[in-house]
Formats: structure tokens, sequence, C-alpha cells
């Protein structure tokens, strides 16, 4: 293998696969990258046998071509240290050796065959196929993601599930404190299809999707999925089982209504969060005409703290308290100015939706189990 590659642009694809490498692989050559160069195209492959992404570039100065595994870890280290400048990489196959030469200097790296690395999982051929934009793709994950749970007896609640039908998608994610569903009426299935997609390929996805309109071709079938966009081939396990049933937890008459104004809310919520007790975390909202109040308190430490805030309210005086890490995280990942918290009593799941416009095509909304009020 001998090709010649700006370094700028080899690093920032190198960067994007490695994300997919575990610290603690079962196989060794799982710490590496494959190379594949043929017909002056480059693909670059990094797995962890249950996540694989694979990305390609293009190689205008190709004299010898060749597939081989580079150690991720060092070669990435190594790139960093460059400014953007042409770099020729040479294998040896006597000494299994990667020469690394630029304009001032060179660096030897082992390399290994190619035969050994595992393969990527097949498709089946009926599987279902499923086109979504990419940023509508990013948006969802982003508003879904951090609901998920870390549950070793249920693994089906650690990751999104896509629950997609003839009238609309929704990527839904719950903990079984809050739950978060993102739907879009835009995407259309012709027939009923889901599937589970695990916390690690959505971080992937997060962190390597375009913010432009580009397709992501989404194909799965009951094990495994794969996301197609751009020069990035992501493969994944899915998760297995049975998703709860979601739309049968999500209160349908909530009379009691709020509507008030987001960052007040949320800004208000971190600073008496600061004196609730460590170990609950708990705040109080009490809820009377036009006037919300929030309060905290540690008797441990003697500390409290309450603040008052104007808002719209139409219903009964009512006194309910929450987790306020998961009020927190919520309103935080709301992208809306004002929001509605919909109740009906103290020991029902509160609603969190959106006041006033939004996009048809998009509806958010969050369910956030209430606290048992102390004393």
């Amino acid at each position: 293998m001998k090709f010649v590659v700006s370094s700028t642009e080899l690093l920032a694809r190198l960067q994007s696969v490695s994300r997919v490498i575990s610290s603690k692989n079962s196989l060794p050559i799982l710490d590496n990258f494959l190379f594949i160069l043929k017909d002056g195209n480059l693909s670059i492959t990094a797995s962890d046998l249950e996540t694989t992404l694979k990305t390609s570039m293009m190689i205008e100065n190709v004299a010898e071509e060749g597939e081989i595994t580079v150690p991720a870890k060092l070669l990435v280290d190594s790139l960093r240290e460059f400014s953007d400048q042409p770099l020729e990489f040479k294998t040896n196959d006597t000494t299994s050796i990667l020469d690394i030469t630029w304009a001032t200097g060179n660096a030897k790296l082992p390399f290994t065959t190619a035969e050994d690395y595992p393969s990527i999982a097949e498709i089946d051929e009926n599987a279902t196929t499923v086109a979504i934009n990419s940023h509508i793709l990013l948006e969802g994950i982003n508003r879904t993601l951090y609901a998920t749970a870390e549950e070793e007896l249920r693994p089906v609640m650690n990751g999104i599930y896509f629950d997609i039908d003839n009238s609309s998608a929704t990527l839904v994610a719950s903990d079984a404190h809050k739950l978060v569903c993102y739907t879009r009426n835009d995407i259309k299935s012709e027939s009923r299809s889901s599937f589970i997609l695990p916390k690690k390929p959505s971080s992937v996805l997060k962190n390597i999707l375009g913010k432009g309109d580009e397709e992501v071709v989404i194909r799965f079938d009951s094990r495994n999925a794969t996301f197609v966009f751009e020069s990035f081939n992501l493969v994944c396990r899915l998760v297995e089982g049975n998703y709860p049933a979601y739309k049968s937890v999500i209160p349908k008459n909530n009379t009691n209504k709020l509507i008030i104004n987001r960052l007040d809310f949320l800004n208000s919520a971190r600073r008496v969060a600061v004196c609730s007790n460590q170990a609950s975390s708990q705040v109080r909202l009490k809820l009377t005409y036009n006037t919300l109040t929030l309060s905290a308190q540690d008797l441990d430490f003697s500390i409290s703290a309450n603040e008052n805030l104007i808002c719209q309210y139409e219903g009964d005086n009512m006194e309910i308290a929450f987790k306020s890490t998961f009020l927190i995280e919520i309103l935080t990942n709301l992208p809306y100015t004002d929001i509605s918290l919909e109740l009906s009593d103290p020991s029902r799941a509160a609603l969190i939706l959106a006041a006033g416009p939004v996009d048809p095509q998009e509806e958010i909304l969050a369910l956030l189990m209430p606290m048992m009020v102390n004393a």
C-alpha cells in the first residue's frame, strides 16, 4: 500500500470513526482501524463488534493499493500534531511496518494484515427501509437521548425506540421516571415497524450527523440496523425485546394547566435546587391562581430556598414535588420559549408540552413522574 493524503482530511475521518472503538475490546485487532484502498477510494472502518462505523475518502495520489489494520490511538495521536500537509503512507510487508513520511521527517508504525478483522453484519434482504432528513434525525436524537435509562435488568430501556407507522414516526426514550416522545408527521412508512437503537450508536450518530439537508437511509431487520449518509455507513446491533407500551402511560385528561416561560422556570428551578436535600433532590411546586412558587429545603443542614414566578395557571390550588435533576434535564432539552405544564393531581404524571405556535410537523412531549411531597 502506498498513497499520499492530506493530514487534516485524514485526521477528521479517523476522529469520526474512532468514537466507536471501545476502551476494553474483546479482540486486540478491534483496537485498530481497518484501511482498504481500492480504485482510488480509501475506506476506514472501526468496530467494537456491536457497532461498526465505516467512512471513505477519495485519494488522488495512489501508487499501490492494499488492505491493512493500523493501531487507532497511535495513529490519531500522531496526526493531531500535524499542520495541514501531505503525508505519504507506505507499507513494508516484510517488516509489517507502516512508514509515514512528511516534508521534514517520518514515523514508523506497526500494522497487521486485514484478514482477521471482523466482517460487518449483514442486513436481511427483506429489511425495512426508511429515509430521514439528517437534521430531523439529529434533532430527534438530541431531544430524547438524555432520557434513556441505565438498567441491566431491562435493556430495552437503554436505547431510543423508533416507532414508525403510516402516519408518523416517533422517537421515544424513558428511564421510568421521565419519558420523552419526539414525533414527526412528515416521516412515514407503508407498514408499522419499530426498533430500539442502543445508546452508543445513538451517541455516535449525534456526533457525526450533519445539520444540512442530506438524507439518511435507515435499513433494519430484527437484529441489526444500518444508517447510510454522506460518506458514512453505521451498522449496529439493535436492542432485542419489546418496548413498553409508552402511549398507555401518557395521561389524557389533565385539567390543571400552567403556562410559563421555559427559561424563567428553568433558572428558578436551578437556583432553588441548590438548597434541596442531596438524597432526594426534591423541589416543590405550589400552584395558585397565576402564581407558581418553587421551594426546596434540607432540614439536616438548615437550608432552604423559595421563589415566586408569575405565570398563567388555570386549575385547582395544588402542591406537587419533582426530582429537581429530572425537571431541569427536561426543561434544558426542550426548544420552546413557553411551555405548558399539565397536571391532574399531585400523585399523577405531569405533561410538559409547547405553549404557543410550533412546527405543525413536529411535536415534543415530555412526561415527568412526581415525588411524594415531604412533610
